[in-house]
């Protein structure tokens, strides 16, 4: 598995953060890739990926440690993905987001198939700034 870990920091409350990250339908508007989502359910989402001008169906499962103010996913069909968010509140107006995403690069071309199965794995490992960029972007924006 490889590992990738960013953060950022935000000029919001710590709860905006959070609220935002459970809303999947505003999911494509900050993950790059991301088509379409939507709750299936409390802790269950379904994604429509572009995966090299095609479309690739996952499901993921939220699972939430709140108390903590971390939120864990991953998927349960699809390539084996898995993620982190963490949010931790620097004082009342900002909040430090802090993203680990774990992934296998061969699964990921496999799953995507050949040369665009590489090409997603590269995008892969430069969208995760990117996708945080715009998470800050859509948070502030919404205060």
């Amino acid at each position: 598995m490889s590992t990738l870990e960013e953060h950022i920091d935000i000029s919001a409350p710590i709860d905006t953060a959070w609220d935002c990250l459970h809303r999947a339908e505003v999911y494509p508007r900050f993950l790059d890739g991301v088509r379409e989502a939507r709750s299936e359910g409390e802790h269950r989402t379904h994604l429509d990926l572009d995966a090299g001008g095609r479309t690739q169906g996952v499901d993921i499962e939220i699972t939430d440690r709140s108390m903590e103010n971390v939120m864990m996913w991953q998927t349960t069909s699809g390539p084996e993905l898995a993620g982190t968010f963490s949010l931790l509140p620097i004082d009342r107006e900002h909040t430090r987001v802090q993203a680990r995403f774990e992934y296998d690069p061969g699964e990921i071309k496999d799953a995507f198939g050949g040369p665009r199965g590489f090409a997603q794995a590269a995008a892969i490992e430069r969208g995760l700034r990117s996708d945080l960029r715009q998470l800050k972007q859509l948070v502030e924006q919404e205060r």
